[in-house]
């Protein structure tokens, strides 16, 4: 994310470089401490204000958190929550988060 040739406004370059990471690496997201989660979260927001739609299909990757053995899904469903809390979400990725959040268990 720190190339200059990436940008955060720039949808390709998101897909490309931060959904290749959360949503296709599982190896690399899903790590003990929880710290990739709440890098997703970190985007999911950023970009919600740039792109809401590329930030809703973001939004996507945590919501089979329920499947997960309890550590990564508790730290899961914490990075959930910390979206959720944020007062100025979009509709797209507020209902993603909230479906995520309610429907799964």
């Amino acid at each position: 994310m720190k190339h200059s040739a990436f940008k955060l406004n720039n949808p390709n370059r998101v897909r490309s470089v931060i959904h290749a990471f959360c949503l296709n690496n599982p190896g690399g997201f899903h790590q003990a401490d929880g710290s990739a989660y709440r890098f997703w979260a970190e985007c999911v927001l950023a970009l919600d204000e740039i792109n809401p739609q590329v930030a809703a299909r973001l939004a996507r990757g945590l919501d089979r958190w329920p499947k997960f053995a309890k550590p990564y899904a508790k730290q899961m469903l914490a990075a959930l929550r910390q979206v959720a809390e944020v007062s100025r979400l979009s509709p797209d990725v507020s209902e993603v988060i909230t479906k995520a959040i309610t429907a799964n268990r």
